[in-house]
């Protein structure tokens, strides 16, 4: 089952990769349940601070696995589904990259837009296909691409269902960055490290909360949770270091999570 999902740490970045290339990783139950049982791992590895997530392959995600889809369709699908939402990935309190090396279709564009940031080969080909394959806005799409890339261009890639590729979703701001080339992982793992070195882990879990959870509340509601976690932060060894290796013009060296 592991083998599903490859996964390995360098330097406080955890890379985790889709591992059925034959199928454009296609999304199983199966794969679905390692991905989330090794993010819950990373959750808890106080060696992990960042996260990668990408495709072997020439693909990212292509979406719900075709043999999957049809035993749905038939009935004789009757795996356990995992109790864990698609949307799991944005409650582990780690920075999560999509690092979208290729074909990005359908469940697999769940999954990219449901890490806190998204890079994309400029090449990489893009589609939400539901009303292509007689489906609606699957998994909290409906909710996330208006927020991210506002009300009509999420109707466009909604309802069209077109292929479009990274270098437009860039331009469409459905993603952070467009990187040309096989390069995209490379990318996506120099800004983790980043990460992994620059920012305190208890920051950016906060902040991770924040930004997921504040979109359901008033700002009012949003500064006055704000200024109580800035209170609580006053007292975290991370205040005290980050200031510290300011001053002493140094990298931090912040406590794991």
């Amino acid at each position: 089952m592991a083998e599903l999902v490859l996964s390995s740490v360098d330097q406080g970045v955890l890379t985790l990769t889709f591992n059925r290339p034959d199928r454009l990783n296609a999304w199983t139950v199966e794969l679905g349940r390692v991905y989330f049982d090794l993010l819950e791992q990373a959750a808890d590895d106080p060696a992990v601070r960042a996260i990668v997530v990408t495709g072997a392959g020439k693909g990212f995600c292509s979406g719900a696995d075709f043999q999957t889809l049809t035993a749905l369709q038939t009935g004789t699908h009757d795996e356990a589904p995992d109790p864990r939402p698609n949307t799991f990935p944005t409650t582990i309190p780690k920075p999560i990259i999509a690092a979208v090396n290729g074909a990005c279709a359908g469940l697999g564009m769940v999954h990219a837009l449901v890490c806190d940031l998204v890079f994309t080969a400029a090449e990489a080909k893009w589609t939400t296909a539901f009303p292509r394959r007689g489906l609606i806005a699957e998994y909290g799409l409906s909710w996330v691409l208006p927020r991210l890339m506002g009300q009509q261009r999420a109707m466009d890639v909604l309802l069209s269902g077109r292929v479009f590729t990274g270098a437009e979703a860039y331009e469409m701001g459905l993603v952070n960055r467009s990187v040309a080339g096989g390069a995209v992982l490379a990318e996506a793992q120099a800004y983790a490290r980043e990460l992994a070195v620059h920012s305190s882990p208890a920051s950016m879990a906060i902040i991770k909360r924040q930004v997921w959870n504040d979109w359901d509340v008033t700002l009012e509601q949003s500064a006055k949770t704000a200024v109580q976690e800035m209170v609580a932060s006053f007292s975290r060894p991370d205040f005290a270091e980050g200031v510290a290796s300011f001053l002493e013009r140094r990298p931090p060296s912040f406590p794991p999570l």
